[in-house]
């Protein structure tokens, strides 16, 4: 293992699971109060998918992901201000309030999206993997999708095209069951989905999702390959959510005992459990990182309340970008 699991590791990845837990939550509640409009896909029960990937990863990587966004942002930098600025659509979010939920993006963090459309960010985690490797960096991108995006054709494209020319991409699955309400045994015969890349010779393999031990220890080997040169990965990573598919799913295609059992498996809880069990910190740290967490989401809503939104002239703004290359127009 080349990133070793550290003390470290374990309080980072408490604080970061629990930041996206608690600004979950809080998203939740402002989306009943029509504060936050639209669309909006919680991350609620998902969250060492996130953070057991970003112990092997650094600023310069990528990463580029589907709707269910605001964990992966907050995760790789983004402030917990432009998030929920960005959820309120004010101007001051981190897509300039033109995103929203499913949207975010931060260049400065190398946060590529946020995008709305099932499977359209795949053959673009392959791009962005392609210009690191023209650049000469060993930089990559790591690239989420959800079980039903699986099914587009685009993904079967982009594995070929990845494997063809070795690209620096981890692809990532993120199992969660249901593809909105539609469980993977109603979509396919195969429901080991990572044996997809075996039609591509791409290594692939499983993941607990629960894990951060088990995810951090697969992105590890996956991202060594990749910063190497010898092609991508492609994991799927089984994990569950506790809500819905969206905010209007009241999710009655699965059971109760169903949710409840996946709880009993909760990453924060089992991260929490082996902090306090090898002695890395004591109950007080812990209530001390709760409550530094809830200010951080506390103050992130009052700044989402007091910005403004964007001017009736930013809807001609960000749509075409000038370029000096004449096959581009301006």
């Amino acid at each position: 293992m080349a990133v070793k699991i550290t003390k470290e590791t374990y309080l980072n990845w408490y604080e970061s699971m629990l930041l996206m837990r608690k600004f979950e939550e809080r998203a939740g509640q402002l989306y009943g109060q029509q504060k936050i409009r639209g669309f909006c896909h919680l991350y609620i029960g998902q969250e060492a998918v996130v953070a057991g990937a970003m112990s092997n990863l650094r600023k310069e990587d990528g990463m580029i992901t589907a709707y269910r966004d605001h964990a992966h942002a907050l995760a790789k930098g983004v402030s917990a201000n432009a998030v929920m600025a960005e959820l309120y659509g004010k101007a001051t979010g981190c897509s300039k309030g033109k995103g929203g939920s499913m949207h975010m993006f931060d260049a400065e963090c190398n946060f590529f999206g946020g995008h709305g459309i099932v499977g359209g960010q795949i053959p673009l985690g392959a791009g962005i993997a392609f210009a690191e490797k023209y650049k000469g960096t060993d930089n990559v991108c790591v690239c989420y999708m959800g079980d039903g995006a699986v099914r587009q054709g685009a993904l079967n494209e982009t594995f070929n095209m990845a494997m063809l020319w070795k690209l620096p991409v981890i692809f990532i699955c993120e199992n969660n069951g249901y593809a909105m309400g539609t469980s993977v045994q109603r979509t396919t015969n195969m429901t080991d989905l990572y044996k997809i890349g075996l039609g591509f010779d791409m290594p692939c393999a499983p993941v607990d999702g629960m894990s951060c031990e088990a995810v951090h220890t697969a992105m590890d080997e996956a991202v060594d390959r990749a910063r190497r040169g010898d092609g991508p990965t492609f994991l799927e990573i089984k994990t569950y959510r506790y809500k819905g598919h969206s905010m209007s799913d009241p999710a009655k295609y699965r059971s109760k005992e169903e949710v409840e059992d996946y709880k009993q498996k909760d990453p924060i809880e089992q991260v929490k459990a082996a902090i306090l069990k090898k002695k890395y910190a004591d109950e007080k740290w812990l209530e001390e990182v709760e409550q530094k967490i809830k200010d951080i989401v506390e103050a992130s809503v009052q700044f989402a309340e007091d910005s403004p939104y964007p001017a009736a002239s930013e809807l001609y703004t960000d749509v075409y970008v000038q370029s000096d290359y004449p096959y581009i127009m301006d």
